[in-house]
């Protein structure tokens, strides 16, 4: 892309009251941004009326600093592009969705978009420990048998999916709600970098711009769109993660959740949307043969990893005792009678071990096998 024509798109979605629905009717009536500023006032009114036309025949305030500085972005690493709706390789399923953006800043590999199974795993950014697991290891099982992991590098769910993938030797891509040339939270810093050299980094928006609140639910269309299928892990009934289930619904994409605890409040946005239609999975599995994987993909133990199998877990009569729900100590000491001093010795051991993890106000709660 020549620099006029990027510098043109990036004007094109810094003009102020231009949004990406605006932009899309303009680049339809006239073509390509560059042939777009060229328009005479008239023209421009007789598609978006007057006061967007003077809008469009000034330079958006910012302008000039930004397209310097996307190009110095896209000059200082070759693994940096920046795709527009006008380009070829944009992504199909994406351009095929109600609102598809108007340009994508990459860094990684591109290819990951066009990867041919890619599932978005989204969930709590305050999960339990137990849900943290299944992210991880739903992912990790996943990417195994060959999917990309698609996410929103927020905490919680979505950087242990990402996790997950990574740590099979996978392909994960993050859909960010900030410019490409910042991480946020900044905890995840080191994940993003992991994420460009092992998969792709993606947004929507300028370089520069900040972690604004509204930047993030917009975003999650994006996870939805570049994906067959989400996997809703944990989630309260308010939970951003909703929208992108509902967002990927509207798209005929597939829903999937996973069941949790009933005293859990981070399982009943899953349940509300098993309820609605989504479709209850227990491992990698069901999702790989729902979306129709080619069975020579599936490794021979696919999906078992990312469910505990209960062989591991039930050999130990302290954790037959806590069973799969949170437990307090005083109902746990009831169940199996060992005396106080015996009992926390012996869930702290569990808990050094990974198998209970222990949750605020002194409940424990048995953790997936690893």
């Amino acid at each position: 892309m020549q620099d006029a024509e990027r510098d043109a798109w990036l004007r094109l979605k810094l003009t102020p009251g231009v949004g990406d629905a605006t932009a899309r009717k303009l680049l339809a009536a006239f073509g390509l941004p560059t042939d777009l500023f060229a328009q005479p006032r008239a023209a421009l009114a007789t598609v978006v009326g007057g006061k967007l036309a003077d809008r469009l025949l000034v330079e958006p305030e910012g302008w000039r600093a930004l397209c310097e500085r996307t190009r110095t972005w896209l000059e200082g690493d070759a693994r940096r592009h920046l795709l527009t709706l006008g380009d070829a390789d944009y992504p199909v399923e994406l351009l095929r969705t109600e609102d598809p953006p108007l340009l994508l800043h990459l860094e990684g590999d591109p290819l990951a978009l066009r990867h041919p199974l890619r599932l978005a795993m989204v969930g709590s950014r305050n999960p339990t420990p137990q849900g943290a697991d299944h992210a991880r290891q739903f992912a990790h099982a996943l990417a195994e048998a060959g999917a990309c992991i698609v996410s929103g590098l927020a905490l919680g769910i979505d950087g242990a999916a990402h996790e997950g993938a990574l740590e099979a030797g996978g392909r994960t891509l993050a859909v960010v709600g900030t410019g490409l040339d910042q991480v946020y939270p900044k905890k995840h810093q080191a994940l993003a970098r992991r994420i460009a050299e092992q998969g792709l980094l993606v947004s929507e928006y300028p370089l520069g711009t900040p972690p604004l609140a509204p930047n993030f639910p917009r975003r999650n269309r994006i996870i939805s769109g570049l994906s067959q299928g989400v996997l809703v892990v944990e989630a309260a009934l308010q939970s951003g993660s909703l929208i992108t289930a509902r967002q990927a619904a509207e798209q005929g994409r597939e829903v999937f959740a996973i069941p949790g605890s009933i005293h859990s409040p981070q399982s009943r946005g899953c349940h509300a949307l098993i309820r609605q239609g989504a479709k209850l999975v227990e491992s990698a599995r069901d999702i790989l043969e729902e979306l129709q994987a080619s069975p020579g993909s599936l490794p021979a133990d696919a999906g078992r990893e990312a469910s505990a199998p209960e062989s591991q877990l039930t050999g130990d009569p302290l954790l037959r005792a806590l069973g799969h729900e949170p437990c307090g100590l005083d109902a746990l000491q009831a169940r199996c009678g060992l005396d106080t001093a015996t009992l926390q010795a012996r869930l702290l051991e569990l808990e050094f071990d990974g198998l209970v993890a222990r949750l605020p106000g002194g409940v424990y709660q048995r953790r997936a096998a690893t």
